[in-house]
């Protein structure tokens, strides 16, 4: 049987004559590690007799906890005089400058869209907000896309659980919001925000991605003004140097429609990674808001027209910068972000 007396004299004056923090976590290493001598001590109850077995569990618990008090008393003591002479002997000069903290930045796309705010404000335009998610009928079907429709293939869709409710596919149902809301007022707005779409995550395209959309409408509003309205945006935004090119297109929810493209910087050696060849990049679709979506809105056709257009600040972010992969918008890759 384990002398517990003993253990405890033995292990209180090798634990005074400890001189330094290195020393103390010896001690409790060679006392309560996995081989400790008060854990053997404990495990040895087993082999006591059974008339001895109770007041010697007692005792071997006494001493682990007195011990223990003892060990954590002494190795604070030790820290305290540690902090002590470090005090007393190292020198703190006030004088030296205080260590900058890491200053975050904007992300590109945030930059770019405060970008395209200013720029449209300049021009008289007032931001927007519209929700992230939608109804199939905000989305789709008031934007002239009725259930079936072919034009719904255009848009690869995120459904959720509850039926007839997804997450937008385009800031487009926000037009649908605004003219509900301000009907039958004049509208000249731009609604930024996120769009979602199931697509293949390529160079080009992403499965999240912002869209800023824009409306305007009013009496006499023409084609004129959507064309006015582009290159002036544009000729801002890329510079007088850069080239505009605009093409017929289609929406089912603008008639006639177009597209916008701005050419990629010749210079670039990866220009036909994401041209596919032709120098030019698109930007926009746009075109004259169509009557069944006026219509839809509450404005009449037949005295109000207007014109609506999508961007997006991702393609416009790599046409300023030429960067060649769309992906790296979201890596959160601090080399790439620490550029902008």
């Amino acid at each position: 049987m384990i002398d517990l007396n003993e253990l405890q004299r033995r292990a209180s004056e090798e634990l005074a004559a400890c001189a330094d923090e290195a020393a103390l976590r010896a001690w409790n290493s060679r006392y309560f590690g996995k081989t400790g001598e008060v854990l053997v001590a404990l495990k040895a109850v087993g082999s006591v007799a059974p008339a001895e077995r109770k007041s010697y569990g007692q005792l071997a618990n006494q001493i682990k906890e007195s011990l223990s008090s003892a060990y954590e008393a002494a190795l604070a003591r030790e820290k305290e005089r540690a902090l002590e002479r470090s005090l007393a002997t190292e020198k703190l000069d006030v004088t030296l400058p205080g260590r900058e903290f890491s200053r975050g930045r904007l992300h590109p796309s945030t930059q770019t869209l405060r970008l395209i705010q200013s720029i449209f404000a300049e021009l008289g335009f007032q931001v927007f907000r519209s929700p992230e998610v939608e109804d199939d009928e905000t989305n789709f079907g008031l934007l002239n896309m009725p259930p079936h429709h072919p034009a719904r293939d255009m848009w690869d869709t995120f459904h959720t659980t509850t039926p007839g409710v997804l997450l937008r596919t385009h800031t487009s149902p926000g037009q649908i919001h605004i003219m509900r809301k301000l009907c039958p007022r004049p509208i000249r707005v731009i609604l930024p925000g996120m769009c979602y779409r199931y697509e293949q995550i390529t160079p080009r395209s992403e499965i999240m991605f912002h869209q800023v959309e824009g409306l305007v409408i009013g009496e006499r509003i023409t084609m004129a003004d959507l064309k006015g309205t582009i290159v002036a945006f544009a000729r801002r935004l890329f510079g007088l140097d850069r080239q505009i090119r605009i093409r017929s297109s289609y929406f089912p929810f603008t008639e006639p429609s177009i597209e916008v493209d701005i050419d990629w910087p010749k210079d670039d050696p990866n220009a036909d990674r994401l041209t596919k060849g032709t120098g030019w990049l698109e930007i926009m679709g746009a075109g004259m808001v169509h009557p069944i979506v006026l219509r839809n809105g509450g404005y009449d056709p037949a005295k109000y027209s207007g014109f609506a257009f999508g961007m997006g600040p991702e393609r416009i972010t790599m046409l300023r910068h030429a960067i060649d992969d769309i992906r790296l918008f979201w890596s959160n890759d601090l080399r790439f972000l620490k550029q902008f």
